[in-house]
């Protein structure tokens, strides 16, 4: 089973929890991007180490983030 995040930049105020509770470690805050408001927006950096949990959608208080689930075979 794979998953792939997408993070919604106009919603998302930087605020790393979804980096930080990713236990996979496939979200980081890297300072590349930046959001139209100014934050620091998380990059989805390990994609085949998701396994779509939705961890990061569940702790994010700005509900920015949407988690897509695909299986193998």
């Amino acid at each position: 089973m794979r998953g792939e995040i997408v993070i919604d930049e106009k919603a998302c105020k930087g605020c790393g929890y979804c980096a930080y509770f990713c236990k996979r470690g496939c979200i980081e805050i890297r300072g590349n991007k930046v959001s139209p408001q100014g934050y620091l927006i998380p990059e989805f950096v390990n994609p085949d180490r998701c396994t779509a949990c939705a961890v990061c959608a569940w702790m994010c208080p700005a509900f920015a983030i949407e988690v897509y689930k695909y299986e193998e075979g």
